[in-house]
């Protein structure tokens, strides 16, 4: 996992702008600890961070490939290529010699041999750009799931683009700017595919490809999820899903580096350590390592909430013991949570503020302590969005409503009837983002999109347009917010259940198969059932845990009670004032409720970004 950064201009010399390039490389310096490289030519410049994973020696970046003293190709590229070693040997038999054991390597040797067609031969998750001065053309191709990011902005003469958006702000050419619409997705839990929240800036969709030469930018989409008919019968589709996840987790257990699980004590995340320890015995290697965030006092004093029925800690440390794992527990209190330069730290992370406030935080601050000993981690992500993991999947209500049933579930909560997040802002600013038409407009073009089988039946139609919905406009969020709080740290996620090939054939499995003992995942706990202790399997979903220690709340309240009594505040002409001053005044405990805490935490993070960011919203 690295970083990278890039610009190419067809109009001006830029070899004159090594300067800008370094700040531009430098502003991803913490995806990439290990090393840093660039690359300057006429009308290219790229930009490298390096956090080496494989072939620590080799794979230095940005690579170039030469034949006869003649420049081939520069590669710039981040993430995993889970099937190198396969790609390698096809690439020797081709003909082509290697110098490195490095994946980088084989990208670059792909894209000589395929062009820009080399995206479909790779798995994983990635991006790069390749740029041939031959033909005077860059290549810019994101994975098929959007795993890693790219955003970039077109110019007049060409474009610049980046891991995140921090690396093309250092260019003077963009500009931190937030519209109507960036807005729009800044509060939005529906993400709209290649739109990014500042307006200077695109981000490239996940499976597209984009070409740049002096004829003009050409977007590509190399890979969509397609309707296919599922003739298989229950039994053999659940020996399919379990040898598919032995596959996959084999090969992402491959690293040069130590390597741990995110360990929450749900199915997903032990399904994954599971199958991980199995795999390490079998090839010879130490316990597998697992780590588990967690607060002080949680178990002992949960409450449960409209999402959260247990707390993760025993559950985690039950499927430990199980596995024989080497397990943490990362214990966090409200000095850490409540601590600006963390919560500002995850922030800039992100380029923006969210609506999750300690989830946020707390993630953020795991992560790094487990970059302490791990530069790799498998986390259980996106089992709920292909396996129908979400409480609200299986909520009749919900799931008959014409919009995003996650969206429908945050207006049943006092805390966030008005969206998550966006409870204290005023209503002249809401009256013209108009979230509700947002998201009426986004999910009529999910409806459109959604790719179905011939002769659904009904349910099977609603259930595949959620599903596809999940996909497409849930889980862009979780993975974006992922890999950037993890990069701050300079650790790689590798995200098992993200692979293509197991979304694509899950995607095709009747929503009966999925539900198929009454409960939701129904696949994934047959599919693991001799791996898990009972108590594991029938844990009910539980998401990422929020802090309920009310000295949280009070010390919230107590930051936010400082910023309303400061006149130069920037967030305050953009918020209901009044109904600011009642949320810190509430003394319920509807006010401790993390939906409710999170309209705060939402203020708080954009009075921040608005005052430390440069950024300039412009509605």
């Amino acid at each position: 996992m690295c970083g990278m950064t890039g610009w190419v201009d067809f109009s001006c010399d830029l070899s004159e702008e090594r300067l800008i390039l370094d700040r531009m490389t430098d502003a991803l310096e913490k995806r990439g600890p290990d090393a840093r490289g660039v690359w300057v030519s006429t009308h290219a410049l790229l930009g490298h961070t390096r956090n080496s994973i494989i072939d620590l020696a080799g794979g230095i970046q940005p690579m170039v490939a030469e034949e006869d003293g003649r420049t081939l190709a520069v590669l710039s590229y981040t993430g995993e290529v889970y099937n190198f070693k396969q790609l390698r040997s096809e690439l020797e038999s081709r003909g082509h010699r290697f110098r490195t054991r490095s994946d980088t390597e084989v990208v670059l040797r792909s894209y000589l041999q395929w062009g820009a067609d080399c995206a479909e031969h790779l798995e994983g998750m990635f991006a790069f750009a390749v740029w041939n001065p031959r033909t005077e053309e860059l290549l810019l191709v994101r994975d098929r799931m959007g795993i890693k990011p790219v955003f970039y902005k077109t110019l007049p003469g060409g474009l610049i683009f980046g891991s995140e958006p921090k690396s093309l702000f250092a260019n003077p050419l963009v500009k931190r700017t937030v519209d109507a619409d960036g807005l729009r997705e800044l509060f939005s839990t529906a993400k709209t595919p290649g739109q990014s929240v500042f307006s200077d800036l695109r981000e490239l969709p996940p499976g597209h490809t984009l070409t740049l030469s002096r004829k003009g930018a050409v977007l590509r989409r190399y890979w969509a999820l397609e309707a296919r008919e599922h003739t298989e019968d229950l039994d053999t589709t659940v020996a399919h899903v379990r040898s598919m996840l032995e596959e996959i987790v084999t090969r992402e257990l491959v690293a040069d580096v130590p390597l741990c699980t995110a360990l929450s004590g749900g199915i997903d995340s032990s399904s994954i350590t599971a199958l991980a320890a199995i795999a390490r015995a079998q090839a010879g290697d130490e316990a597998v390592r697992t780590i588990t965030a967690t607060f002080v006092g949680y178990s002992e004093n949960f409450r449960p909430d409209d999402q959260r029925d247990t707390p993760d800690a025993p559950y985690a440390a039950e499927l430990a013991r199980h596995v024989g794992a080497n397990h943490t527990d990362i214990v966090l209190g409200t000095a850490d949570l409540i601590d600006p330069s963390a919560r500002e730290a995850a922030i800039l992370a992100q380029d923006m503020p969210t609506a999750l406030g300690d989830m946020d935080t707390s993630l953020y601050l795991m992560l790094r302590a487990t970059r302490e000993h791990s530069t790799v981690a498998l986390t259980g992500e996106t089992a709920d969005e292909i396996f129908g993991g979400f409480k609200w999947l299986h909520d009749e209500e919900l799931v008959g409503l014409e919009t995003f049933p996650w969206v429908a579930a945050e207006r049943r909560q006092e805390g966030s009837r008005n969206g998550q997040g966006r409870g204290l802002f005023g209503l002249d600013l809401l009256d013209k983002l108009d979230m509700t038409g947002y998201y009426a407009e986004n999910y009529r073009q999910v409806q459109l999109e959604t790719p179905h089988q011939a002769g659904e039946s009904g349910r099977e139609h609603r259930m595949r347009e959620l599903s596809y919905a999940h996909l497409s406009r849930w889980l862009p969020m979780l993975l974006d917010r992922g890999d950037r709080l993890a990069m701050a740290s300079g650790l790689e996620t590798r995200v098992p259940f993200c692979d293509h090939r197991l979304v694509e054939y899950v995607y095709n499995v009747p929503w009966e198969f999925k539900t198929f003992d009454g409960r939701e995942k129904s696949l994934l706990r047959a599919a693991t059932r001799d791996l898990l202790p009972k108590s594991i399997l029938d844990r009910p979903k539980s998401p990422y845990p929020v802090t309920q220690d009310p000295t949280y709340t009070q010390a919230l309240h107590r930051e936010f009670a400082a910023l309303l009594r400061n006149p130069d505040s920037p967030v305050l002409p953009f918020l209901d004032v009044q109904a600011a001053r009642q949320a810190i005044e509430d003394p319920s405990g509807t006010a401790h409720e993390w939906h409710s805490r999170s309209n705060i935490e939402m203020a708080l993070g954009f009075d921040f970004w608005l005052r430390s960011y440069g950024v300039q919203i412009e509605v």
